[in-house]
């Protein structure tokens, strides 16, 4: 299926910022699962944008944006084309002694240990003996089950929690939002269940007849384990659903720290506020970009289809100077 991105990040500041400098992770990946066609960064003010790959095969996109300003807007826009997983044989699936075996031969240990906002507390041990979280029957049955544990046991409640908010706040209050379903899941699995777990933000379409508790005008967030016959199976605890080809993913690590959507400094003694809007549409080819996003009344959204961008030709080395002044 493939599928039309936007994402449009508007940062204010008040008063000025005199310089920003951000981090930026919303290219969605390329790999046997999905395919990103194409891929455009705009930022207001204009800035010299450039990327490179984390540890991970994540795509980052960074820049600087010197002098004072007051508002900093950045859109992503992307068509993906995004894959149905293989279908579970339950005849093929392996028992635990396998899954430890193979485990075990391969490095996992980055998936395997607490991170920041995936580790242990008390609170999560006494949630894990609630919910007799412990091996049984196959790995897979044992995640499915969990995921759907999870979605029962907590109620999906936008601005309940903050992104950088600890996983004893959401077991607290029995509310949170899909990075806390995500980060409570993770740290179960890895400690109790032992499978290597990892964090995943991306986006979900929302078609006709989903019911899904998450926004459809935010990103969203789960959780993949590894499972030996089937590669990083992925589970969505907010939405109770396996992950397959309305799951788009823009970025995996082993929590949320890893994989922030936007992440910056600026300099000045400065209040920042930050809105977000994304749409995510089914794409026919690759459609004119759409102007018409619905966001606050005050935004400037300056979009321009990164097809007709002129291309800039590279510059000039400083063999091929000396030679422009000799002539």
């Amino acid at each position: 299926m493939a599928y039309s991105v936007k994402h449009v990040t508007d940062f204010r500041y008040e008063p000025e910022a005199r310089e920003s400098l951000m981090e930026v992770r919303m290219q969605p990946r390329s790999d046997e699962r999905q395919r990103c066609l194409t891929f455009s960064l705009d930022v207001t003010p204009q800035a010299n944008i450039m990327s490179y790959q984390d540890f991970l095969g994540n795509t980052v996109h960074h820049f600087d944006i010197p002098g004072r300003q007051n508002h900093i807007q950045v859109v992503a826009q992307a068509i993906v084309d995004v894959r149905e997983p293989p279908a579970i044989e339950w005849g093929e699936i392996l028992d635990w002694d396998g899954l430890d075996t193979r485990v075990n031969a391969g490095d996992y240990w980055d998936m395997l240990l607490p991170s920041r906002y995936a580790r242990p507390t008390d609170l999560l041990h006494a949630f894990e003996r609630e919910l007799h979280v412990a091996r049984s029957a196959t790995p897979i049955e044992t995640l499915l089950d969990l995921n759907a544990a999870l979605f029962r046991a907590f109620e999906y409640a936008p601005n309940s929690t903050k992104v950088d908010s600890p996983i004893d706040d959401a077991l607290r209050t029995r509310r949170g939002v899909c990075q806390d379903f995500a980060h409570i899941m993770i740290a179960l699995v890895r400690t109790r269940l032992r499978i290597p777990c990892r964090y995943v933000s991306g986006y979900l379409f929302h078609g006709e007849g989903a019911h899904d508790r998450s926004e459809s005008s935010a990103t969203h967030a789960w959780v993949e384990a590894f499972l030996p016959e089937y590669g990083w199976v992925g589970f969505d605890p907010t939405n109770w659903l396996v992950a397959a080809d309305r799951h788009i993913r823009t970025a995996i690590g082993r929590d949320y720290s890893d994989v922030p959507p936007t992440h910056g400094i600026f300099r000045g003694r400065t209040k920042s506020e930050l809105s977000v809007a994304v749409r995510v549409e089914p794409s026919e080819g690759i459609p004119p970009l759409d102007r018409e996003l619905p966001v606050p009344e005050d935004w400037s959204i300056l979009v321009e289809k990164a097809q007709a961008l002129p291309q800039q030709p590279p510059p000039p080395t400083r063999q091929q100077q000396q030679a422009q002044q000799q002539q």
